[in-house]
């Protein structure tokens, strides 16, 4: 299991209903997005770094390393908005107003990476997929979505154990041997995948599958309270920019 579903999986918001904390979460990438980056996503990104290491209870390590590569993709398209190709000036030259506009896409981006992963750290997916369908999303498009989530964890388990068994038979000591260990756990894990694919559809036609897999969904209510307060919070976002925005700016 990825260290954010084992996350998600012991939250303090594990038993909440999804719509809960998809208005929090997904509500705040929203305002991320529309605000004016300053003070906005300023204020978006310092709020939901609150929610996560103290509501949410979200280790500050275990978001750092789900943290550092969304963060990673912000800071490579920000620093595209310091220079500028051709001009006057050179080939290669400084944009005007170039850091400022990459401070303004690091906030947005980074902010809104954040709201993401509040969601994704207090929702697995084994709680999100079923209800999907509820939503109006069509069953069989579920459906591999489920089979495709539960069986990476195995094959990602298979890869790990191949290289494992590569690395006590020496297959990693030279470049050559590195290459040649790729190529082996790349072919052996396709091998695998297609085995365990053959595997579970002679299961599931042995136990009269239908076209449509079945799971039992843990019970949760949407909590009127919970998503009235995260509303709130977010409309309290919103009128502090605009509160702030003249002043600041």
């Amino acid at each position: 299991m990825l260290p954010i579903d084992a996350a998600a999986h012991s939250s303090r918001w594990r038993h909440r209903h999804p719509v809960d904390k998809a208005v929090l979460g997904l509500g705040l990438t929203v305002l991320a997005i529309s605000l004016p980056p300053w003070p906005g996503a300023a204020l978006v990104l310092v709020t939901a770094l609150a929610l996560l290491l103290g509501p949410a209870g979200v280790p500050a390590r275990r978001l750092w390393r789900a943290y550092r590569v969304p963060l990673g993709f912000c800071a490579t398209g920000a620093v595209t908005l310091l220079v500028q190709v051709g001009g006057p000036e050179g080939f290669v030259s400084l944009a005007d107003g170039g850091p400022v506009r990459a401070g303004e896409l690091m906030l947005r981006t980074s902010a809104a990476s954040l709201g993401v992963l509040l969601f994704a750290f207090t929702t697995p997916m084994s709680d999100l997929l079923p209800r999907l369908v509820r939503a109006g999303v069509p069953a069989p498009v579920v459906d591999v979505a489920l089979v495709t989530y539960r069986m990476s964890f195995l094959l990602l388990d298979s890869v790990r154990r191949i290289r494992e068994a590569q690395a006590a038979r020496l297959g990693h000591t030279s470049r050559a041997a590195e290459w040649r260990s790729l190529a082996g756990l790349g072919a052996t894990a396709f091998v695998r995948a297609f085995d365990r694919a053959a595997r579970l559809q002679a299961g599931l036609a042995g136990r009269g599958y239908d076209g449509t897999l079945r799971v039992l969904v843990p019970e949760a209510r949407v909590s009127v309270r919970f998503t009235v307060a995260g509303a709130g919070l977010l409309v309290a976002l919103a009128t502090l920019t605009f509160v702030l925005e003249r002043p600041l700016s």
